[in-house]
């Protein structure tokens, strides 16, 4: 990780996986692995937990805009290195420490609801898996048409963790919770919006001007009402999905890591020709 100030006062941290930069009232986290569609490993979720503190030390802050470098916002688990398995088959790892690893998406995808400025997922290309759960930590959502969205973790033999199902339920309930995530089927970002998950669905050439935009609107509002309403609509929203569910998600993942049937789904899921039905990193 290296800190930089350039001459118009930006503030940047960079990391092996992101950039984060603060530049007045708005700041921009970016997924930087375009090789791997910004697929998520351990040191993506432990440099965002990074990145978000440090944008949220910026007291001006006002506006984060989240987006990935290259062809896509993010291809959810990196199939070469799933979060958490460092940790997981390190014979010396304790419990706690195995349980630690399994919560850290959790506490990532809180920490993101959590941020003081208002949060605003830029997507394009692919948002799947995680990636669809790091869109719905962010408090809007702007997508570009065509971008491919799909929850695959049944087909991985693995659960939707990360608080992930009380989060769906909450944001577009839960009988198409329990389709997305059982079927695993694509969806479009006419759908979703459909659903009201997210806010607006552009075109990918006006996809950047139109956060942009909106960002700079959001930023020129009068700081305190705008934090406060941020604050009620959470603290709302948190009654409405009775609460965060996930605490047992550390001892899932450790339990999935002695499962045969979730290691060959895994296999079978990353072996698979799938052309154009899927899209992972690759």
């Amino acid at each position: 990780m290296t800190t930089m100030t350039t001459e118009n006062a930006m503030d940047m941290q960079k990391y092996s996986t992101m950039t984060a930069t603060v530049n007045g009232a708005i700041g921009h986290l970016v997924l930087n692995r375009p090789e791997r569609l910004n697929a998520i490993n351990d040191a993506v979720m432990s440099e965002m937990l990074e990145a978000v503190s440090w944008l949220d030390s910026h007291r001006e802050l006002r506006v984060v805009i989240f987006k990935g470098a290259g062809r896509a916002f993010c291809a959810g688990a990196d199939l070469k290195s799933l979060p958490g398995a460092e940790t997981r088959v390190e014979s010396g790892a304790s419990w706690i420490g195995r349980r630690k690893a399994g919560q850290i998406g959790t506490r990532l995808c809180e920490a993101i609801e959590q941020m003081q400025a208002v949060t605003i997922a830029q997507v394009h290309g692919a948002a799947v898996g995680g990636g669809v759960l790091l869109m719905a930590s962010c408090d809007l959502r702007i997508v570009a048409q065509g971008t491919v969205m799909f929850i695959p973790e049944v087909d991985l033999g693995a659960p939707y963790s990360w608080g992930a199902i009380p989060r769906m339920v909450r944001e577009i309930g839960p009988a198409v919770t329990k389709e997305l995530v059982m079927t695993c089927r694509r969806f479009t970002p006419e759908e979703a919006k459909e659903w009201r998950w997210i806010n607006r669905v552009v075109a990918l050439d006006r996809l950047e001007g139109e956060v942009e935009d909106l960002a700079r609107e959001l930023a020129a509002k009068p700081v305190v009402p705008m934090l406060i309403t941020k604050d009620h609509v959470n603290a709302i929203a948190r009654v409405m999905g009775a609460g965060m569910t996930s605490y047992a998600d550390g001892d899932i993942a450790r339990g999935l890591a002695a499962d045969q049937e979730a290691h060959a789904a895994v296999d079978e899921y990353a072996s698979t020709t799938i052309g154009n039905k899927r899209v992972r990193g690759k």
